[in-house]
């Protein structure tokens, strides 16, 4: 079954090089492109496509408030931003709004089609620089915390749904600093074997496949401090 996919950009030459490419791909079906925001909500409820690839700044609706009102529809449309934004500040607005990707628009080709078929697969994707600078950023914040700031989140994480134990709340701040297994159970004194498990309880309790989902879900839901 072809993934179907929705083109979003308000420069039609992009748009037509952006079909050009995903058309090469026996499993990709382009069903619809739009040039403005507005545009772009109509089109996306229409025609539920699997995939919208997104740009932010585009005329009548900026795309954070696309992905709003599409997100408001409750429809099962994986968004995909490409943009020409580098600064993480938009990767986490963008994230927090409800995008399950953010892309470059210097990628080459392949890693457009990669990201397509990862997030349809249900996982997350997000720019390789760009996520190498989140996590550094998640590494250079957390050791300026406070202890009191941390034992308050931890407290209210334990009132939340995910229902995340102390020592889980602390492996997820781990993995959100970028830290390999090696390196949280040196870090938290514990075996690598035991790492895995608590990462295996994580991703089940919030629901995630992977690593960079469970950073994406600590930032959407706050589960990190990133003052």
């Amino acid at each position: 079954m072809a993934i179907k996919i929705v083109i979003a950009d308000d420069h039609a030459l992009l748009r037509q090089g952006i079909i050009n490419v995903l058309n090469l791909e026996d499993d990709f079906q382009v069903i619809g492109e739009a040039c403005d925001g507005a545009e772009t909500v109509e089109k996306a409820i229409a025609l539920t496509p699997d995939i919208l690839l997104l740009d932010i700044n585009m005329p009548r609706m900026n795309g954070l408030e696309v992905i709003k009102k599409i997100n408001e529809q409750e429809k099962a449309i994986k968004i995909i931003v490409l943009t020409m934004h580098d600064d993480e500040s938009y990767v986490m607005e963008v994230i927090k709004s409800g995008a399950v990707g953010y892309l470059l628009k210097d990628i080459e080709p392949g890693m457009l089609v990669a990201a397509i078929r990862t997030v349809y697969a249900g996982e997350s994707y997000i720019y390789p620089t760009l996520a190498k600078r989140i996590f550094n950023e998640f590494s250079r914040t957390q050791q300026d915390k406070e202890k009191e700031k941390v034992c308050e989140v931890v407290r209210t994480i334990s009132r939340r749904e995910e229902g995340l134990t102390y020592r889980e709340y602390e492996v997820l701040q781990g993995v959100c600093r970028g830290l390999s297994n090696q390196e949280l159970a040196k870090s938290l004194f514990l075996s690598e074997k035991t790492v895995k498990n608590h990462l295996t309880n994580i991703f089940r309790k919030i629901s995630v496949n992977d690593r960079t989902q469970a950073v994406l879900y600590a930032i959407k839901h706050k589960l990190v401090i990133l003052e």
